[in-house]
């Protein structure tokens, strides 16, 4: 595909780049992603990746968002090789909230662990990051489309290469806009071989420092920390070592798990999601970015309005 055949650029090769992209050729574009990394290599594959429950307020922007999301993966999860699957599992709080969300099964006391005084049981859409981003550019690249290894200097770079340009950046977009609400949030998760864990742990809510984990098969991703303005990429030991105590407390099957690896990401901290449209040398430019840790949970529906907002008559 060379650059005059190009209807649309999408800029950023994460979850929320590659979705988008996707919505646009599925409208019969064709689509370029450029990107300063590959899909797996994003902060995208360092998404925890729990997929609801819908808990925004209904007039909440981010409601609708959540609500075409949910739908989208649980049909996801019964399409082979995908990376998603339906687990049962507790979220979990310190404290009890004022008003109990309706409609769900509440946890008894003897299933809560040491510590906690509400939870709920829920079945959710698991997504294994890794695996999904490869399942996201392979459908995207048999749809014609192309992702390039390519940095974008400017907004006004993408211009040059087509009308239609997608600002999927993350943290990025920071200086690429430049846009100093965002901030970068660090994770960090462990990853560990299965001991046999079939249902999956969230605290909520989710401070500095929370317990997750999140069984994906053979392995099992734990977390978490959330670092405001550490932009460090290397995995801490000394917080890998935390983050498989805290999670050995409330399942002990963890502590004897082999260690797999650790993955770190940065995620795009913003005080509220940005999803416009912009003019930028004479392209239509929409600007979706600022998903913070709910990037993966909000995917599909910033997806679609944004492929939306750029084919608007």
């Amino acid at each position: 595909m060379t650059a005059s055949a190009v209807d649309a650029v999408v800029v950023g090769a994460g979850v929320i780049g590659l979705s988008t992209g996707i919505c646009l050729a599925e409208r019969g574009l064709r689509v370029r992603v450029l990107t300063a990394e590959l899909p797996q290599s994003t902060t995208s594959a360092a998404a925890v990746a729990m997929i609801g429950p819908a808990l925004s307020p209904p007039a909440d922007t981010a409601s609708k968002w959540e609500r075409v999301t949910i739908e989208e993966f649980r049909r996801l999860a019964e399409v082979p090789d995908t990376g998603v699957h339906l687990c049962r599992g507790r979220l979990a709080a310190r404290e009890a909230p004022d008003e109990p969300p309706p409609g769900l099964e509440t946890c008894t006391s003897d299933e809560l662990p040491d510590g906690f005084t509400f939870g709920f049981w829920a079945t959710l859409p698991l997504v294994d990051m890794p695996r999904y981003l490869g399942y996201l550019a392979g459908r995207f690249k048999s749809l014609g489309g192309t992702i390039d290894l390519h940095p974008v200097g400017s907004l006004a770079e993408a211009a040059r290469e087509a009308p239609l340009v997608a600002n999927c950046t993350g943290v990025g977009a920071r200086n690429l806009v430049p846009d100093p609400l965002v901030r970068a949030v660090r994770g960090q998760q462990v990853i560990v071989q299965n001991p046999g864990l079939d249902t999956f742990f969230i605290e909520a809510p989710r401070g500095p420092a929370w317990i997750g984990y999140h069984p994906h098969g053979d392995h099992v991703t734990l977390g978490g920390v959330a670092a405001v303005d550490d932009w460090n990429l290397d995995p801490d030991p000394a917080q890998g070592e935390a983050i498989l105590r805290r999670c050995a407390a409330v399942e002990p099957r963890l502590a004897g798990a082999r260690v797999l690896g650790h993955r770190v990401g940065l995620r795009p901290g913003r005080p509220s999601v940005r999803l416009d449209v912009d003019e930028i040398d004479g392209a239509r430019v929409v600007h979706d970015y600022g998903h913070g840790s709910v990037g993966v949970m909000l995917s599909w529906g910033c997806a679609r309005e944004a492929a939306a907002l750029l084919l608007r008559p």
